[in-house]
């Protein structure tokens, strides 16, 4: 009885890396390097969903302010924080993320789907 419960109860991930090179020009961005002075952006993304019950954990560069606007823009996501961890981890100025949450009722999405608005949605504050 336990095994087929456990059987039925399925969790589907989802990953982004993406770390993007702005140029000098503020309103482009390309993958490519150019030099080591530039300003980098690193944005890493993990989302998982078992049922309503979302998991996300968020890799960036610590940015004053970024945990309000995080948590803001994931409440516009229909999810609402159930609890949030923010630890900032090594010597360049990396956040660690984690965020548990659950999707507002007669909301739903995939964790993939969840993944890329809210890197879309966190690259925009960046």
């Amino acid at each position: 009885m336990l095994e087929e419960q456990t059987a039925k109860k399925m969790v589907e991930s989802a990953v982004t890396v993406k770390r993007y090179q702005l140029s000098d020009n503020e309103t482009s961005s390309s993958y490519h390097n150019s030099d080591s002075s530039s300003n980098q952006l690193f944005l890493e993304i993990e989302a998982r969903v078992s049922n309503k019950d979302v998991l996300i954990r968020i890799h960036c560069q610590k940015e004053k302010g970024f945990a309000v606007k995080i948590l803001g823009e994931i409440e516009k996501l229909h999810l609402t924080v159930i609890k949030s961890s923010f630890l900032p981890f090594g010597e360049y100025n990396i956040m660690d993320i984690t965020i548990v949450a659950q999707m507002d009722h007669g909301f739903c999405t995939t964790a993939k789907d969840l993944v890329r608005n809210l890197r879309l949605a966190l690259l925009e504050l960046m």
